[in-house]
């Protein structure tokens, strides 16, 4: 396990412009990292070139347009490393929401009567409405993997009735962006296999923190944002080549037909698809290994271990607050660094909003669109949770700081 000490936190840190603001002060410590993370050095510099270089669009006969086509391919096969997929597999768009919007658009178009889809009560709405509203639209069922609010668990005892023969597509969160949770995909993708449905898996939260093998999760699709790994704003989806080819999505009839062009709708970011690269090459360069692929890995399990180091004491000391509720899976359950609390006599904004202007700690209120769980567990009615979130760049000073503000209220 990769200790505190042993982490390299001020050469990290080095790569992080973002890190040098103040506010009030003070230095503004970062923990809103689950909303979009902030961007390394590599990633701007690359946008940056890029876009003094010259851009230009694709399929021209001259060299920035060439230059174009080459950082995408760049791109694609860098993302390809990160999700252990074929680079043939990787599209961009502008964000996961809208990849999957049109995703759902182009799967949805055979769906029917008497067919059936499964969502879960526990994720980001990005992973569940593209898909209802398909649903709605083709008259299809939607049933619901529920949530069990005192464990902030997947309640999985009746699987093999809400996945069923009927079933056409499974849509679950790898890791839920409120309260961290690390979804347990083997049984939910083993169970759709049976049935012979489609698995689509949200790892837009789980992509920083843990290593991620799509075809290991049983994902068919599999979704993520490059502004929440260090990165711009670009969504990823990586889809697995049988299912792609056969995806008829919504396009221009001069567009291309073929994977992965045809879900590209438009002219992509291209300055943002070259910060796509720096993004992951930081990873790597965390990591040892003699691939791109081996070194991400390995990148990715040593900010895990950081990481969790940190949340721990987190939410150890948040724990010994009489005043202060947790809401958390239980310690043995796995989890990204993602604290999501209440404090009692304060809104969550007002919390926030302390820690702002005191102490110049940014973190975040709400239900962050995992609304169907603010539901269920009642914390909607209470304006939602305070969510503190960790990122590689956050140091144990910046932890102290933290919990000793809280102490405060």
């Amino acid at each position: 396990m990769v200790q505190i000490k042993s982490f390299p936190i001020q050469e990290v840190r080095n790569q992080f412009p973002a890190l040098n603001r103040t506010y009030n002060g003070k230095e503004v410590v970062y923990f809103d990292g689950p909303g979009g993370s902030q961007v390394v050095s590599s990633a701007i510099q690359a946008m940056v070139q890029y876009m003094e270089n010259g851009g230009a669009n694709l399929h021209g006969s001259f060299p920035s347009s060439h230059e174009t086509e080459e950082i995408i391919t760049n791109a694609k096969e860098a993302v390809a490393d990160l999700l252990t997929v074929d680079p043939s597999e990787v599209a961009f768009g502008a964000n996961m929401t809208t990849l999957a919007l049109s995703i759902a658009r182009a799967l949805g178009r055979s769906w029917g009567a008497g067919d059936e889809i499964v969502v879960t009560e526990l994720d980001h709405r990005a992973n569940v409405d593209p898909w209802v509203t398909m649903a709605e639209d083709k008259g299809v069922t939607v049933r619901w993997i529920r949530v069990n609010p005192d464990t902030y668990e997947l309640d999985l005892t009746d699987l093999e009735d809400v996945i069923n023969e009927r079933t056409r597509l499974v849509a679950v969160g790898l890791a839920s962006n409120a309260v961290g949770t690390i979804n347990d995909m083997s049984a939910i993708a083993e169970r759709a296999k049976e049935v012979g449905a489609s698995v689509a898996v949200d790892a837009v939260h789980a992509t920083p923190h843990i290593p991620i093998e799509r075809d290991k999760l049983g994902a068919d699709i599999l979704l993520c944002s490059a502004y929440k790994f260090f990165g711009p704003h670009v969504g990823v989806a990586a889809i697995r080549k049988e299912l792609f080819e056969k995806l008829e999505p919504f396009k221009l009839t001069p567009a291309p037909s073929y994977i992965p062009d045809k879900l590209e709708t438009g002219t992509q970011n291209h300055e943002g698809i070259a910060g796509v690269v720096g993004a992951i090459e930081f990873i790597a360069s965390l990591g040892e290994g003699t691939t791109r692929k081996e070194k991400i890995r390995s990148g990715l399990e040593k900010i895990d271990h950081y990481e969790t180091e940190l949340a721990t004491k987190i939410r150890k000391g948040l724990a010994e607050l009489p005043n202060v509720t947790l809401y958390q899976a239980h310690d043995h359950v796995a989890k990204t660094p993602t604290i999501s609390f209440t404090v009692d006599g304060y809104t969550p904004q007002e919390v926030c909003q302390r820690l702002c202007e005191e102490h110049s700690i940014f973190v975040a209120d709400g239900h962050f669109y995992a609304s169907t769980l603010a539901e269920k567990t009642g914390i909607i009615e209470r304006g939602g949770w305070v969510r503190a979130g960790l990122a590689p760049y956050n140091t144990a000073e910046e932890v102290e700081r933290f919990l000793l503000a809280i102490r405060e209220l």
